[in-house]
C-alpha cells in the first residue's frame, strides 16, 4: 500500500555480463562440461617462423658473411634484453654460443651442424627461435628442411630435437650448401 495508485511497479534491469566476466564462465564451463557440439575452438595463429630476419639487411649481412668466410656481428631486442647473433665465417653465434657451425665438403660446399643442445637452452626467446629458422629457410640447398616449431618445442622430422643427445651428441647435420666461390680462402 505505499505505491502511488496511478503508477506501475519499478522493473528491476539484470546487468549484462561483462566480457571479463563472460570469459571466466566460458572458461569455467569448459574446464567442467568441455565444448558443446555446436561450439567451435578458436583458430590457433599461425606463426611465420623466420620470416622477420629473412628480409631483413642484418640479417642478410650475416649469411653472406657467413657463406664468405667473414665476421659480422648485430644486435637484436626481445623483451627488452639484448641479443648478440655474429659469425667469424665458420659458426653462427647466439649470446656468444655455437649455434650453427659448417665443416668442409669438398671445395665448392660446406655441412651445416647444428648443437641441440644449445638449441634447446634458448628455445624461450622468440628472437632465438626466428633465428634458427631463419638461417635454415635462407640457405636454398637444404632442400625442404625437417626442422620445425610447434608447441613451444623444436621438432627434427617428426621427434623432438632432445631425443638422442644422450647416445648421439649434440650436433646434428642439417645439410649441404654451396659456398660463394669468389670470397674464399
Amino acid at each position: 500500500m505505499t505505491e502511488a495508485p496511478g503508477k506501475a511497479a519499478k522493473k528491476v534491469k539484470v546487468k549484462p555480463q561483462t566480457p571479463e566476466e563472460r570469459m571466466e564462465a566460458l572458461r569455467y564451463n569448459h574446464m567442467m562440461y568441455g565444448r558443446t557440439a555446436n561450439e567451435m575452438s578458436p583458430n590457433a595463429k599461425k606463426v611465420d617462423y623466420g620470416a622477420p630476419y629473412l628480409k631483413h639487411p642484418k640479417f642478410q649481412g650475416l649469411m653472406s658473411a657467413f657463406k664468405n668466410g667473414t665476421k659480422f656481428q648485430f644486435s637484436v631486442v626481445d623483451k627488452g634484453k639484448t641479443h648478440i647473433i655474429s659469425t667469424d665465417g665458420t659458426h653462427i653465434n647466439f649470446n656468444e654460443k655455437v649455434i650453427f657451425y659448417s665443416r668442409a665438403l669438398n671445395k665448392y660446399e660446406r655441412s651445416l651442424l647444428m648443437d641441440r643442445s644449445v638449441v634447446l637452452q634458448h628455445k624461450t626467446i622468440d628472437a632465438f627461435v626466428h633465428m634458427v629458422i631463419a638461417v635454415i629457410r635462407f640457405l636454398p640447398e637444404l632442400d625442404s628442411p625437417a626442422l620445425t616449431f610447434r608447441n613451444n618445442e623444436f621438432l627434427y622430422g617428426d621427434t623432438e630435437l632432445s631425443v638422442g643427445i644422450a647416445e648421439q651428441g649434440p650436433n646434428i647435420l642439417i645439410g649441404g650448401y654451396k659456398i660463394n666461390l669468389g670470397k674464399t680462402k
